[in-house]
């Protein structure tokens, strides 16, 4: 079956619980959308694993679903774009295309005793020159570093016979035949810059970094730009060979261009489970001293980006330990209309440390606190301060930003779940003195990697003909006073203390 050039965009966006697939038009309307979830599996407490091949049928499923509910055929695609969770680690055998065993998910803190050491033994502020990163489970070095010492696979691993890969190395090698074929063995440089094994200024594997964790390299892939053709499908079923696949970014660096952050100072945030804050540093990285990481945004041709990133544990998750934990609301999109039913928290602060700090602060110690409770307090003010409290950690990470690029983030374009709450980027833009901007369609993840698919591919010929995708929306402006501002930080930040103190 030959493939016929045409002017649609399939993104395929494996997540951490499920892949959505899009088809999309030039003009970024989302044509189809199928998504599939797959099992989580917790062997152990802290551990996350997930199966490959469940990832990859569900790869295969919200394809062929969103096809269907495009009413377009395989044939009808000009480019894949593929976007993923970053970290999620895994090793497999390059002839049977079986993995060692399953893959160890960014979630997982099974190496929380490996970083300790490394750290006893005074490599982080080495780790942090060179990679950007700190030393933390969440990254994928230690994670392969474990999988390495399984009985058998060091000695399979240097005889070349294994492969190691983040979600996006392991789907490119399967779309392009896996198993048996020449399938090329690549990341793209965003999802190498998540590993703690990638120089962050050369943007190749440091041999440094791979002596200190005992990586040998002939399970490394190679590391190509953002925006190329990498390979093209092969015997996928419901696809036609062919299809080239010319577009591969992380999760959030694909949203941070599918929000067009094109610009030095551009920055967007993802309101998800947690929330994810990237800011464009441009064409070299700055190394963070308020507690964020500096990373790869992207890379097009020769040229790289970079950003800093800061993450919050907890935003949508708080909204959730309300309906799930306390049963105060019967679903997460009832807790705007409660909050607003009240005026204000009437004093009452809370701080959502239910997994500890993220950035700035990183203190996993940090305990969930309710501050100023009287025998008014109801829920629709637990329920207001909960929203506040996602605000107000944004806030946190976007003063950690301006203090590192030395001026301030007047501007935040938002995506993910959380974002189509009002009162909720009402509050970040009075907090945070920033307008907020949200596009009409959220799918800003997906909607990146098919923009990046179509510069590789030739479409577009620049990143801004590229955001000729985007559809603009609402503009959040503040709207409350200096005064009222400084006194709900000043609120916030004692409960802060309150809760680090525990």
């Amino acid at each position: 079956m030959s493939h016929v050039v045409a002017g649609h965009i399939l993104a395929i966006d494996q997540g951490t619980t499920g892949t959505t697939a899009l088809v999309m038009g030039l003009d970024g309307v989302t044509l189809g959308r199928k998504t599939c979830e797959f099992a989580q599996h917790f062997p152990r407490p802290g551990w996350v694993e997930h199966e490959p091949e469940q990832i990859w049928q569900s790869v295969l499923s919200a394809v062929s679903g969103a096809l269907e509910a495009s009413g377009l055929s395989g044939r009808q695609i000009a480019a894949i774009g593929l976007t993923n969770q970053r970290e999620t680690t895994l090793l497999w055998d390059r002839q049977t295309g079986e993995a060692i065993q399953r893959a160890i998910v960014w979630q997982d803190r099974r190496t929380a005793s490996r970083c300790a050491e490394l750290k006893a033994s005074g490599h982080e502020a080495r780790v942090r020159e060179v990679t950007g990163l700190v030393l933390d489970p969440y990254f994928s070095g230690t994670k392969l570093s474990w999988l390495l010492e399984l009985p058998g696979t060091r000695a399979a691993a240097e005889a070349g016979r294994l492969a190691f890969g983040t979600i996006d190395s392991y789907l490119v090698w399967r779309l392009a035949g896996g198993a048996g074929s020449h399938a090329p063995h690549v990341t793209d440089v965003t999802n190498a810059s998540r590993t703690l094994l990638m120089d962050l200024a050369s943007r190749t594997w440091s041999e440094e970094m791979r002596a200190l964790l005992d990586v040998p390299s002939s399970v490394l892939p190679r590391i190509v730009a953002s925006a190329e053709r990498v390979a093209s499908t092969h015997g996928v079923p419901g696809l036609p060979n062919g299809i080239p696949i010319t577009g591969i970014a992380g999760d959030q660096h694909a949203a941070l261009f599918g929000q067009a952050c094109f610009e030095p100072g551009d920055a967007k945030c993802t309101y998800g489970t947690g929330a994810f804050l990237l800011v464009n540093t441009g064409p070299r990285a700055i190394a963070s001293h308020s507690g964020l990481l500096s990373t790869v945004a992207w890379q097009i041709g020769q040229e790289p980006v970079y950003a800093l990133e800061g993450s919050t544990f907890i935003a949508g998750a708080a909204v959730q330990w309300l309906r799930d934990g306390l049963g105060i609301i019967a679903s997460a999109q009832d807790i705007e209309a409660l909050a607003c039913s009240v005026g204000s928290t009437e004093g009452v602060a809370f701080v959502p440390a239910l997994s500890g700090l993220g950035a700035p602060y990183w203190d996993p110690d940090a305990r969930g606190l309710i501050t100023g409770i009287t025998r008014g307090t109801t829920r629709a003010h637990l329920a207001r301060a909960t929203l506040e409290a996602i605000a107000f950690q944004v806030h946190d990470v976007l003063a950690a930003m301006s203090a590192d690029l030395g001026r301030p983030v007047t501007r935040m374009r938002v995506d993910g779940g959380g974002s189509a709450n009002n009162l909720l980027l009402q509050m970040q833009s009075d907090f945070s003195s920033l307008t907020v901007e949200r596009p009409t369609e959220l799918e800003s993840t997906a909607r990146g990697a098919a923009m990046l698919a179509g510069l590789g591919a030739g479409i577009f010929s620049s990143p801004e003909e590229a955001a000729r995708m985007i559809r603009p929306g609402r503009a959040f402006k503040p709207q409350i006073d200096a005064d009222a501002r400084s006194a709900a930080l000043g609120r916030w930040s004692d409960a802060v203390c309150r809760a680090r103190s525990h």
